[in-house]
């Protein structure tokens, strides 16, 4: 085997779990160190070989680092985090805040342009393998309605967004499809759905002691770019419930497509994923990325990329001469 890739984890909470386990099924790499801005001797990694360091000694392990994955939250942390260290490593990340994607990319594509490095943005699997198809759906089919749906599942983004609330101590989001709506984007139609009408949002708040539950309350529902669109629900619970209730992370959705391919031809295009566990899933979306990072970066290829810049062989660790054999 070639020398294998080394992976950095730049946070290490249900994300970072994941990439570590991921990178387990990926005999091309390596975990080089996970990075936390906890103690180092307060974090117990799942292996016994990976390497834990503090958030403040990144700059020193540059060298010793191909990717560096991003397991940080979208709302605060990526923001600051990603245009950093796409200065010192190529990255990979899911930051997933769909309205803000085009200012993000900016701020890390100047960040990596200026390093000579690498840097892949918001993937994942939405955004990142839904993105790419829903261009798949509107490329083939021009003349249609594309619908994206989300859950029933706990959304680690919206779920981190209200654990940053001033006041909650612990929270878990869940996303759910209405299903009139999800029945309408089959038949063909739906295009008169509004945001709203497509998703709830469900949440399960643990209160800090003292907190203004109406406070909490409001703040969450009128959150610009993750609840202010929705019809979401707030229920506040105990610490004992959130762990005995709410510890699974599974989610999924799927992206339709429905047109007309010329002579009054309905056509329909359907993606679909059911996940047990959304981070695990995520993260291993986020190490097939890193692949590509790795391949781009020694390609002389630099600068910020989404899913809609990388060829899909660049994931794979196979060969182009077995992917033509045996996949095509």
């Amino acid at each position: 085997m070639s020398e294998r890739i080394r992976i950095g984890i730049a946070g290490y909470g249900n994300l970072g779990r994941g990439t570590e386990a991921a990178l387990a099924k990926n005999p091309d790499m390596t975990v080089a160190g996970v990075f936390t801005r906890r103690a180092p001797e307060s974090v117990t990694p799942a292996f016994a070989e990976t390497k834990v360091f503090g958030w403040g000694s990144l700059a020193d392990h540059a060298d010793g680092i191909d990717v560096m994955i991003l397991c940080s939250g979208s709302k605060e942390d990526l923001p600051q985090q990603g245009p950093e260290l796409a200065a010192m490593f190529n990255t990979v990340d899911s930051f997933d805040t769909h309205a803000r994607i085009p200012e993000y990319h900016a701020a890390v594509d100047a960040a990596a342009r200026a390093a000579g490095k690498t840097a892949v943005i918001s993937t994942g699997w939405d955004p990142g393998v839904f993105s790419i198809n829903r261009l798949f759906g509107e490329a083939i089919l021009p003349d249609g309605e594309t619908h994206t749906f989300w859950g029933r599942g706990l959304s680690q983004g919206h779920s981190d967004a209200v654990r940053r609330v001033p006041g909650v101590a612990g929270a878990v989001q869940y996303t759910l499809p209405v299903e009139s709506a999800v029945d309408a984007a089959r038949a063909g139609g739906g295009s008169e759905l509004t945001t709203r009408e497509k998703h709830t949002r469900e949440c399960f708040v643990v209160l800090e002691s003292g907190a203004d539950e109406e406070r909490v309350r409001d703040e969450i529902v009128n959150m610009p770019h993750y609840f202010d669109q929705y019809d979401t629900t707030v229920n506040f619970i105990s610490a004992e419930e959130l762990a005995r209730d709410h510890s699974a992370m599974p989610h999924g959705g799927f992206v339709l497509r429905s047109g007309d391919s010329g002579g009054q031809h309905r056509q329909l295009i359907e993606y679909g994923l059911t996940l047990e566990d959304n981070p695990g899933f995520t993260a291993s979306v986020l190490v097939a990325y890193a692949r590509a990072a790795h391949r781009l970066s020694a390609a002389g290829d630099h600068g910020a990329k989404t899913v809609f810049d990388i060829a899909p062989g660049l994931l794979s660790p196979r060969s182009p001469e077995d992917l033509r054999a045996d996949l095509l």
